[in-house]
């Protein structure tokens, strides 16, 4: 409470009423699939379009070596072509793909190992360049007497640092020499020079120079550099700490401190050539085509060591997912308990493009019972850049860009059906009206063309049993009210549970229900029939409020799609027209 010293007038701020409340993202997609680089530990990278894909994760992968395995390029490729404008990738390999790697030898033993950051064939294709270079330079303008020999006054100590190996040249000779100690423009060094190394004229002759090399690492187009490298692993610029910055590769030094004063450049080739380029070998895939729903389910190794689905835990962002093409029951219930554990995303499942028979396709979609999936078949056939013929690739890359794409044109109360699928030239199976009227009722979404109007998602059920959560736009609806409650009342935690807190938070939830129901996305005439917000001794007990227990109880009544319209159309006759006449 403030202080009152004074006399005078005190005006004050004080909150009273509710907060504004900013609805969270719905369409920012997660992915996981096997590519051709990329790590395969850790978190999630964020993609913002094809390009980035392929910067990060590389190009299309053969049908011949991947398999089933390959769609994860395509699925990505087709979510941004639908409408997608975020999403997260995660990378699986087989347990036997292996980083390419090119060492910089020293005689029998490396000084300088370089390894791809990430296991994969792709590896080979780096390239490495070292040449020597100096971070900085200057000239000795007089030797002095101290207690633990001679320094050496400098015009600038800048850049020179304990551990650092020097060359010290008058034009004619070149002197190496290593630093014990810099401070004040006054260097140590670990051997006194035995030569008049003094220079005090404005372009001197006598220079002493740091030692360091320079790297330039080459992959296809890409290209990183990295300046003024140094085995000094005191400094700033120590090799490793450097080089951890590249994307590249991954670097380790393995040298020990030699007696003799050698240049790192020197250490690296053991001998005066001006440069030396370094190739790599040793990586592999992998066996691409024995992967196991293991490996796409992935290990919980604790935060920044999970791979597979596992991965996404440590990602808070993403509220739709997707393992593209893989149709394996193991990889697909993972998927889906992955999702009903978070409350927070839903999955997007593909069925197995073999299935072209209702009793097929039934006997899959059986596996699961879950409102936080849903299944579409069948695949679509696209056009391969890297073949250049169509093929047919799994729908789900396509389906969560069109959920994307309705997301942002309609909000998520708008079941994402009855959309053009972008970029798809066919289907690998057509299905008709009866064969939809079996597949529907169950939840298996299809995906069909209609003449003049395009190939369409034709669907918009979720793969669950309970029919208060039979509609994908109404499960996607909670998870985005129920996510962004809980992203925006932070600011009620530890504050004192009276009225005037339940009053604030009625409020604010109530406010923000209001703009959905205008919006569209919830029905009734008034906001008294599209919700209601709860919240004091109706909600809660004594024991509730002295435990510190908030309870607030939200209802919301969601618009459900017209997925059945019907007509009904009866005779009219000239009789009755007459009768109608006379009756007047």
């Amino acid at each position: 409470m403030a202080e009152y010293l004074s006399p005078g007038v005190y005006v004050e701020e004080f909150d009273s009423g509710g907060r504004p409340m900013e609805g969270i993202g719905t369409s920012t997609a997660g992915f996981i699939g096997a590519a051709e680089r990329g790590p395969v530990e850790g978190f999630p990278q964020m993609i913002t379009n094809f390009s980035d894909f392929r910067r990060n994760y590389g190009g299309y992968l053969s049908a011949n070596e991947f398999g089933n395995f390959r769609f994860l390029a395509y699925a990505v490729e087709h979510f941004f072509i639908n409408g997608g404008e975020r999403c997260f990738v995660m990378r699986v390999a087989p347990q036997d793909a292996a980083c390419a790697e090119g060492a910089v030898p020293m005689g029998d033993a490396p000084v300088l190992s370089l390894k791809a950051k990430t296991p994969g064939l792709w590896g080979n294709g780096l390239r490495a360049v070292i040449s020597p270079s100096s971070k900085a330079k200057t000239q000795i303008l007089e030797v002095l007497e101290t207690g633990s020999g001679k320094g050496y006054s400098v015009k600038s100590g800048a850049g020179f640092m304990k551990g650092d190996i020097v060359a010290f040249s008058d034009g004619t000779e070149t002197v190496l020499n290593r630093i014990v100690k810099s401070q004040d423009n006054v260097l140590i060094f670990e051997k006194e020079f035995e030569a008049d190394v003094v220079d005090k004229g404005l372009l001197p002759g006598k220079i002493i120079s740091t030692c360091e090399f320079s790297m330039e690492v080459r992959y296809e187009d890409e290209v990183e550099s990295f300046d003024y490298l140094s085995f000094n692993t005191e400094a700033p610029n120590f090799v490793e700490n450097k080089m951890a910055k590249s994307e590249l590769v991954a670097v380790t030094y393995a040298g020990k401190e030699e007696k003799e004063i050698k240049t790192p450049f020197e250490c690296l080739l053991g001998g005066q050539a001006a440069k030396v380029s370094v190739g790599f070998s040793g990586g592999s895939n992998g066996n691409t085509l024995g992967m196991t729903a293991g490996d796409f389910i992935g290990v919980d190794k604790g935060t920044g060591k999970r791979t597979g689905i596992q991965a996404f835990l440590d990602n808070d962002v993403v509220s739709v997912m997707a393992v593209p093409g893989v149709t394996d029951p193991n990889v697909q219930l993972s998927l889906v308990a992955h999702c009903e554990n978070l409350t927070s995303r839903f999955a997007v499942l593909d069925i197995p493009q073999g299935a072209r028979k209702v009793q097929d396709i039934r006997s899959h979609r059986d596996i699961f019972d879950s409102t936080y999936a849903a299944l579409y078949h069948p695949w679509l056939t696209v056009f391969d850049p890297r073949d250049k013929r169509n093929i047919q690739i799994p729908p789900s890359g396509s389906v969560i860009g069109i959920y994307a794409r309705s997301d942002k044109t309609r909000g998520v109360h708008k079941a994402p059906a009855n959309e053009v699928v972008r970029a798809c030239v066919g289907l690998d199976v057509q299905f008709n009206k009866g064969e939809q009227d079996l597949l529907n009722p169950v939840g298996v979404n299809l995906i069909r063309a209609f003449p003049g109007q395009g190939i369409r998602v034709w669907g918009a059920r979720t793969a669950g049993s309970d029919g208060s959560w039979k509609y994908i736009n109404v499960r996607r609806l909670f998870i985005y009210i129920k996510e962004s409650i809980k992203a925006n009342t932070n600011w009620v935690v530890f504050e004192p549970n009276d009225e005037l807190l339940w009053s604030r938070v009625q409020r604010t939830i109530e406010v923000f229900l209001t703009s959905l129901w205008r919006n569209g996305a919830l029905a009734g005439s008034s906001p008294d029939e599209a919700f209601f917000v709860n919240v004091g001794k109706s909600t809660m007990t004594q024991d509730d409020i002295d435990n510190g227990r908030l309870i607030c109880v939200i209802g919301a009544a969601p618009v459900k799609p017209a997925e059945f319209v019907i007509f009904k159309i009866t005779q009219k006759t000239g009789d009755s027209q007459q009768q109608e006449a006379v009756d007047r």
